[in-house]
């Protein structure tokens, strides 16, 4: 470290020592200005952290919230700093009221990052007894399980806004939509081995409310938050054949095998390439023996971290296989063997906290620049002004602090983000720490089970484009309709997977930002247990800081690995340099260690049976173990990692993917299940819009007919929308056809020839034009369900809030008549039919109950497209809506037309919001209300007018600036 550096910490540090009353943000990164540091309205708070103890609030539920994760030995809560015990204060909601008089004030920066609330309600100024629902007398119980599995207790997450589940945020339908979620989430917590049904919840739900329980249970079941996993009930809902694309999923890690078993259940063909010869990747359960003894050794990931909420913890329910609380009590031994004194050791590991607190307060002041420092850099300044470590043995006792960090990041402090080491504490899974009885192979062997696996297959290039992947390994190519990469951060670093194009720019920058780290570990089978059976670690010192993670912890397996198993554990610059020691001198220098804690004692180390070294570093499917925010990066790089590419093509998962849960197992095995997620919505947006690009259905002109009669009583209409729905009895997921009118009344226009008014053949299409001038209407059409239709009712801000939502959040296009396809048309035929037996039970025709209808919704449609007739024959379409359009429309040609339309692309010029996401089809006619007239003009108007135009929902607007009548001149026709 330079001069100037040193001097600067040190001034730095001066200040901090007198800031000891400070008390810390929860959340040390709040100070930084991220996408998820926005400050929301939040006044209806079931979700509040409180810097006040626990005595203070009668109804507030305590829950420690960790710093960083220990794998290793559990740190003391022991701190200078009091407010690193957070208290969750949900309110307690009974009857039909919501009590919220204890809760405590939000801590606004903690909340921005863990929840990003957006429930905007405050129950003291509105009266919320007769609309909040009440499910039973659990709901704060209920909350707490929500949490567990990721629900902030008060708002939607932003996978949950992503989604739509809420025609708009916030408000009372928001906050039974959360009940009702919370609810199926503890309901199927219950017995995860059963699969809980909507069905199940019908009674318990308010009727009125059963579209928020559609909602909420289709986006809990289609994201992997209930009814996943290896149990029986869910294994009978895999399809007995594959009725979807197909799919090629890259490594059979837990993130792989997450996604293939949720991707198989949703109907996908599904092939997994594992380049190893076992699947698991990273979790490594290896069967040690000899010597009539058997033990089962986790060489790679071994500790459950945390188990409220754990999907790991859920399939070791569901396979019944029991889990070990790993033990609190890791005592220390010095160099020479000897026990460190409990007393100094407490007293070190109060100093390394403070030491901790100061750097978490040091980031804070620095602001930004704190994102250019290491972790290592600013603990060693604090280490040297502050003095704490006199004697050596306290400098052995701080090193081993230090390769403990190293070890839970599995990187260097000198390479650790002083602004980010942990940025993902808030998510910490709560719960004890655990080993799996039996290790963690067991449950890569139930999630492998009936899965296509295809071993020793190494990708050695990926292409992807618009028409699907080729995934090339050796000299077979794997073709699919998309793929998941999900091969470890080392491998995506040094670059041995082409992909075809390059991965955009930004990804390869934050694949080169994250760090990713190593840590290696020495098994040792013996004869029998010598080093006791009331402890599951503990550690030992070493004098020399180069080498203080080599062989710092040890693990006792014999508790859960079936035989007389320790594992010895290499961290930090330590881990790096194992990678070369040849294993006889690695198993030496351990046994070494051990004889020098035990002998001293009487206790006689013996031999080993059997050992082996693990080389993850060296390991070209992996090359290395887990990631970390190294400097310069940040918990953008994971959200970076996680996107996919090739407009919904490929797409990744694994530790290195996922913000909250980075370097663990159970965050591998969510990301597959978010990702299963994602491609099937991807799948399901082209499966549509396939079936509406395909060609026009043979009774096109019957059903358009039919169309323009029905919309004549629209059973629902607002603004510029109007829906007729298959049945109005039906249920929330019955077909219904959505029109949008773009409608403005134009003057007619008195310019022509009055030679040409006395030809019959131009009177003939003078009429034609008057009408056409008089409503120029353009139609554009959806299929979508009578829930979507009642959601974008639902929506505020008017008619182009209601085409964003459409488009954006519910993913659906709009299209010409044409393009609806014969699914529409025998929805179209059904709603006739109803409709012919509505009448024949009641002539009169009455206002539905639950109707909406506009006043002058007729009046107030506006049009964006004005047509302006030209001397071509054409009618030209413009529009002013942000970016610049143009289009041709084709008049008739006579009477004689084939009907047949002429389709005419849109061009979206340079600057304009055109979304490809959007692209359909539209009608541009003379009102295709005109189908019932006769005009003696056109056998009919529809069939005849036509024309097929791309449009874009985003980039409808309902508003158009004036066409100047002396703009607006009579076609010339022959």
């Amino acid at each position: 470290m330079s001069e100037n550096n040193y001097s600067f910490f040190s001034s730095l540090s001066e200040n901090l020592l007198e800031f000891d009353r400070y008390v810390s943000n929860p959340n040390p990164n709040s100070n930084q200005i991220t996408d998820n540091s926005i400050e929301h309205t939040n006044s209806f708070s079931n979700f509040n952290v409180s810097n006040s103890e626990p005595s203070t609030s009668s109804n507030l539920l305590t829950l420690t919230i960790p710093r960083k994760r220990r794998r290793g030995r559990p740190r003391s809560t022991t701190s200078s700093i009091p407010s690193y015990k957070q208290v969750f204060s949900i309110p307690q909601i009974y009857g039909n009221s919501v009590d919220a008089s204890n809760t405590t004030s939000v801590n606004a920066n903690y909340s921005a990052q863990f929840a990003k609330p957006n429930l905007q309600l405050n129950p003291n100024l509105v009266d919320l007894s007769e609309d909040i629902i009440v499910i039973n007398r659990e709901a704060t119980t209920e909350a707490l399980t929500a949490l567990t599995a990721g629900f902030p207790a008060d708002s939607l997450t932003d996978e949950e806004i992503d989604a739509g589940v809420m025609p708009v945020v916030g408000g009372i339908e928001q906050v039974n939509y959360i009940l009702i979620r919370n609810h199926i989430i503890t309901k199927w917590r219950e017995n995860v081995s059963s699969w809980v049904a909507k069905e199940r919840l019908l009674d318990v739900i308010p009727k009125h409310c059963h579209w928020l329980l559609d909602t909420a249970y289709d986006f809990l079941v289609s994201h992997g938050y209930v009814n996943f996993g290896v149990a029986a009930a869910i294994k009978e809902r895999f399809p007995a054949e594959p009725n979807k694309g197909t799919v090629i999923i890259i490594g059979a890690g837990l993130a792989g095998l997450a996604a293939a078993r949720q991707l198989m259940r949703f109907g996908f063909k599904v092939t997994v390439l594992e380049g190893r010869k076992r699947p698991g990747g990273r979790v490594y359960t290896k069967k040690m023996e000899g010597l009539n003894k058997t033990a089962f050794a986790d060489l790679g990931g071994s500790v459950l971290t945390g188990t409220l909420g754990n999907p790991l913890g859920i399939l070791a329910r569901q396979l019944s296989y029991s889990l070990h609380k790993v033990r609190d009590k890791c005592p220390l031994y010095r160099v020479d063997g000897s026990p460190v004194d409990p007393v100094l050791d407490s007293k070190v590991e109060t100093s390394f906290n403070k030491l901790l607190d100061k750097a978490s307060r040091l980031r804070q002041l620095m602001g930004e620049i704190s994102q250019d420092v290491s972790l290592g850099a600013a603990l060693e300044t604090f280490n040297q002004v502050c003095g704490d470590a006199v004697t050596d043995e306290e400098k052995n006792l701080f090193n081993w602090h230090f390769a403990n960090l190293e070890y839970a990041n599995a990187g260097l402090l000198t390479k650790l983000s002083l602004a980010f080491w942990d940025q993902d504490d808030p998510y910490d899974m709560g719960g004890d720490h655990c080993f799996l009885t039996g290790g963690n192979g067991r449950l890569v062997q139930a999630l492998a089970e009936n899965v296509p696996i295809i071993y020793e297959k190494t990708v050695t290039s990926i292409r992807y484009g618009s028409d699907g992947v080729q995934v090339t390994a050796g000299n077979q190519v794997f073709e699919g309709e998309m793929a998941l990469c999900t091969v470890p951060l080392g491998v995506l670093k040094c670059g041995s997977i082409k992909f075809i194009p390059e991965l955009p720019q930004k990804k390869l920058d934050g694949i080169k930002r994250l760090g990713f780290g190593c840590l290696n570990k020495v098994a040792m089978l013996f004869p029998h247990v010598f080093w006791g059976t009331d402890l599951d670690t503990f550690g030992h010192l070493s004098d020399d800081p180069l080498r203080r993670g080599e062989f710092f912890l040890f693990y006792s397996y014999a508790t859960v690995a079936g035989g007389p198993l320790l594992l010895a554990l290499v961290a930090g610059e330590a881990a790096h340099k194992f990678e070369s020691m040849p294993p006889t001198d690695a198993v030496t220098r351990v046994l070494q260690i051990l004889r020098g804690i035990y002998e001293p004692q009487g206790i006689t180390v013996p031999e080993p049976i059997q050992t082996v070294c693990t080389r993850w570093g060296s390991d070209p499917f992996c090359l290395g173990s887990y990631s970390n925010v190294a400097v310069g990066a940040s918990g953008d790089d994971y959200d970076i990692l996680a996107e996919s590419v090739g407009d919904g093509r490929l797409f990744f998962a694994g530790e290195a993917t996922t913000r909250r849960y980075p370097a663990t197992m159970h965050g591998a095995f969510l990301s597959g299940l978010r990702e299963a997620a994602s491609m099937a919505h991807y799948s399901s947006e082209r499966a549509l819009q396939f079936q509406i690009e395909r060609g026009p259905s043979k009774n096109a002109h019957t059903c358009a007919t039919l169309l323009a009669d029905l919309f004549r009583e629209p059973d629902l209409e607002f603004g510029s929308f109007s829906v007729i729905f298959e049945n109005e009895n039906a249920d929330s997921k019955s077909s219904a056809i959505l029109r949008i009118s773009f409608t403005e009344p134009r003057k007619k226009s008195h310019e022509g020839s009055k030679a040409d008014m006395l030809h019959s053949k131009k009177l003939l299409f003078q009429q034609l034009q008057s009408h056409f001038n008089e409503q120029q209407q353009i139609y554009v059409y959806t299929l979508l369900s009578k829930q979507q239709a009642l959601e974008l009712r639902e929506v505020r801000g008017g008619d182009d809030m209601r085409l964003y939502y459409l488009s954006e959040k519910l993913g659906i296009k709009l299209v010409g008549r044409r393009g609806l396809g014969p699914t529409a048309d025998a929805v179209i035929a059904s709603i006739k039919a109803e409709r012919g037996n509505r009448k024949t039970v009641s002539p009169t025709v009455a206002v539905k109950p639950g109707i909406i209808r506009s006043k002058g919704a007729s009046e107030k449609r506006k049009m964006i497209r004005r047509a302006k007739v030209i001397r071509n024959g054409s009618v030209l379409m413009s529009s002013n809506t942000g970016g610049n359009y143009s289009t041709l429309m084709p008049h008739n040609k006579g009477e004689g037309s084939n009907g047949v339309s002429t389709p005419v692309k849109v061009v979206a010029r340079e600057n304009s919001s055109m979304s490809s996401k959007a692209i359909g089809t539209a009608d541009a006619s003379a009102s295709s209300e005109v189908a019932g007239r006769d005009y003696g003009l056109l056998p009919s108007v529809d069939e005849n007018m036509d024309v097929e135009t791309n449009v874009s929902a985003q980039s409808l607007s309902m508003s158009t600036d004036k066409v100047p009548e002396d703009k607006i001149r009579s076609s010339e026709f022959s």
